[in-house]
Parts: C-alpha cells; sequence; structure tokens
C-alpha cells in the first residue's frame, strides 16, 4: 500500500522500466519523484509524467548533486555496475551519505548471484555463487550498497529481482512478432517476477523499513521457458513455434549464459516479513493480464 504522499520524495538513479512503474504509481500518490536518465528525449518523456530528471551516467555526475538530492526521503538505485564498479556509489557515495533525513534506500540486484544451484531451491539463506560476470559484478555492488549502509547508518535494502516481464516486455511480443522460440533443456526452470509486483514489494519495504535485509522478488513458480512460450501462444491463438533441444539452439553468447544457472527462488521473506500478496502468483495470471490489454 502506498504510503501518504505528504513530505515523501523518491530520488531514482536509473528511472528503468521496473522504477519507472514504482515512480508512477508513487506520482498517482502525491509523492514528489525525481531520478535520472541518460538522454534530453527521456528527460522530457519523464517530465511529461511528473518525474523530474537529470542527466548521470559514469563520465557524467549529477550537477550540484547536494541540491538535486535535498530533501530525498528515499532512494532507490536501479542503475547497473560495470567493470569499473558501481557508478552511482563511485560518483555519489559521499552525496548520498549526506542526505539527511533519508528513511529508506534500495538497490535493485538479481537472482543470478546464487548461481546455478542444479534445479535446487534457495531462499535468501543461500550462499551465493554467481557464475557470469554480470551476476559477479552485481554481487559486488550489494555489498557496496550494504557497507554503506553500516557506515552511515543509512537504511538499506537490496532487491534479488528474478525475470522481469509486463507490458511491452514479455514473451507474448515474441510470439505476436513471430519470433519467439520454444528452447528445451530437461529439469531447466527460470524464476520470473512482473513487473507490478515488483512496484508493490518496493511500496511495502518502504511502509516498513528493515535496514540491511535482503529479498529475493520471484514469484510462486519457476517454468521452463518452453512452457511460458506455449502459453503465450495459446493465448494469442497461435501455433506455438517447434521445440529446439537446447544443444542445437543457435542461441547468442548472451542468450546462451542465461542456460548456465538452473536454480528455482524462493520468496517467503516478501509475504512473511512484507506481507506482499502477489497479483500475479505465476506467469500463467501475469500473461493473461497483458494479452487482456493487447
Amino acid at each position: 500500500m502506498t504510503q501518504p504522499s505528504a513530505g515523501n520524495k523518491l530520488f531514482c538513479f536509473g528511472v528503468g522500466y521496473s522504477a519507472l512503474r514504482l515512480a508512477d504509481r508513487l506520482v498517482a500518490a502525491g509523492w514528489t519523484v525525481a531520478g535520472t536518465c541518460r538522454t534530453e528525449e527521456k528527460r522530457q518523456a519523464l517530465a511529461e509524467r511528473g518525474i523530474a530528471a537529470v542527466a548521470f551516467e559514469r563520465g557524467h555526475p549529477i550537477d550540484d548533486a547536494a541540491t538535486v538530492l535535498a530533501d530525498t526521503t528515499h532512494l532507490l538505485s536501479s542503475v547497473p555496475p560495470d567493470d569499473a564498479g558501481d557508478p552511482v556509489l563511485d560518483l555519489h557515495r559521499s552525496d548520498i551519505a549526506a542526505i539527511a533525513g533519508l528513511r529508506w534506500a534500495g538497490y535493485l540486484s538479481t537472482t543470478g548471484v546464487y548461481g546455478d544451484t542444479a534445479g535446487a531451491w534457495v531462499d535468501e539463506a543461500a550462499a551465493t555463487h554467481p557464475t557470469n560476470t554480470r551476476s559477479k559484478r552485481r554481487l559486488a555492488a550489494e555489498q557496496d550498497w550494504l557497507g554503506l549502509g553500516r557506515a552511515h547508518g543509512i537504511p538499506v535494502h537490496v532487491f534479488r529481482l528474478a525475470g522481469i516481464y509486463g507490458p511491452g516486455r514479455s514473451v507474448l511480443d515474441q510470439a505476436r512478432t513471430g519470433t519467439a522460440r520454444r528452447v528445451v533443456k530437461p529439469g531447466q526452470a527460470f524464476s520470473r517476477i512482473h513487473v507490478d509486483d515488483i512496484a508493490a514489494v518496493l511500496e511495502a519495504s518502504m511502509a516498513h523499513p528493515d535496514p540491511g535485509a535482503v529479498y529475493n522478488v520471484c514469484d510462486d513458480e519457476p517454468a521452463p521457458s518452453a512452457d511460458v512460450v506455449a502459453y503465450a501462444c495459446a493465448l494469442l491463438g497461435v501455433a506455438p513455434p517447434p521445440e529446439v533441444p537446447f544443444e542445437e539452439a543457435d542461441l547468442s553468447p548472451m542468450a546462451r549464459s542465461f542456460y548456465a544457472d538452473n536454480r528455482r527462488v524462493r520468496n517467503g521473506r516478501i509475504k512473511q516479513d512484507l506481507g506482499v500478496a502477489l497479483r500475479y502468483p505465476s506467469y500463467r495470471e501475469g500473461l493473461r493480464a497483458i494479452a487482456d490489454e493487447i
């Protein structure tokens, strides 16, 4: 549930797909919302949604950051780390530490930090053994953010997101254009999360801060990607593409890397600690809702 708007200001480093969903909800509730983006076109688009954005990327820190971040009560970062580290902390660590009255900070990470468990279930207490460079960078960034919280008394929270989908970003888009593929790797399952449920988890955490907490953000049902593609095609009334064995699939190095890890992620903490009831507990409810809007 969205908190009362009086005096609340969210600042988002990186107003991307997930952060924008949260930002829109808070703007509608009367919050002040600001953030960063990389292009003037995006800045103008955000302004039309009531979000004041400033330029930021590595090599281009925020101009007069102390003024821009003043009065921020809640701070979210979705900026991915690069090969040099976390750009937000590298450029604005001291500015964040100096924010007076910061009541909540969140960092969006990935369930990829758990690495490959051969299909076994993991929760937040599981060991982290990331297998690819992207996930290794995310884990390092998590530790950096949590370290910032400990060093300066900032209520930092980490959210490990599963595969994100939602309107305009789901397998339905590929199914409609005929580009969806049903790659089959026996025993493989992927965890997912609808973007609206991400926003709900973040709002719940903002309402119930628990400094240092780490949350898995995923739905209830890890599933093979081929099953999700078949369901999407059924919703659209189109024939599903043929199944292709993983060994025979002509995948890009990036796509192939996702199949290197096989794990099932538990989401009990967001339910038990934050009281979240997922609107889309599986890909079926999520895709059906998206299809109904097409």
